[in-house]
């Protein structure tokens, strides 16, 4: 009889650890325990890197082109950009000195080294040394997963133009996540590798 109710007593721990598995999957909430942001999927896998949050950096810097997360540069390379936004790629990007000294404190404090989100972490491990790049594109980790996607698809494509313009190709880039699966390149559609 000790052994009936053992056995029935293990059939009722694996149906209850079932059921906390089925609600930890169906559970869809759109922030994790520490506030960050999520997407659906299996346990609501997390984005890629932190969304933009400062609506003065998407004003400044959203108006002229796509606003990249913070957490796709080291604190190093943001100094670097806002100290030299006179010579802004080509262009004059300067700002009065109170919004420069803000924007710079935001991006600092949300640079690739203060997240644990993966691509910011991975972006961050593959610059070397003491490194400061200014383009994104630029980076080993970028390079690396771009290689495949030809030229004639974004550099000489109207539509894109450059490797650089991110949100024209990733559907989801403004919330922070540049899944492959969300790739749609203008005049040419969902990119298979």
């Amino acid at each position: 009889m000790n052994e009936r109710k053992a056995g029935l007593m293990a059939v009722i721990m694996i149906i209850g650890c079932i059921a906390i598995a089925g609600a930890a999957i169906a559970d869809d909430d759109e922030r994790g325990e520490r506030g960050e942001h999520k997407r659906g999927g299996l346990l609501g896998r997390r984005l890629d890197v932190a969304p933009v949050t400062n609506a003065v950096y998407t004003k400044e810097c959203g108006s002229c082109h796509f606003a990249y997360q913070p957490g796709l540069l080291p604190a190093r390379s943001w100094k670097k950009m806002m100290g030299t936004l006179d010579k802004h790629f080509g262009d004059n990007a300067e700002l009065d000195a109170e919004t420069q000294k803000a924007l710079t404190a935001y991006l600092v404090a949300n640079s690739a080294e203060t997240s644990n989100y993966k691509v910011s972490v991975k972006i961050l491990n593959s610059i070397k040394g003491d490194d400061a790049p200014l383009a994104i594109s630029k980076t080993a980790y970028f390079t690396r997963k771009h290689r495949e996607v030809p030229a004639r698809m974004v550099k000489d494509n109207a539509q894109v133009k450059s490797f650089a313009a991110c949100g024209k190709c990733h559907t989801a880039a403004d919330k922070g996540s540049y899944s492959e699966h969300e790739v749609n390149i203008p005049g040419f559609g969902k990119f298979e590798d």
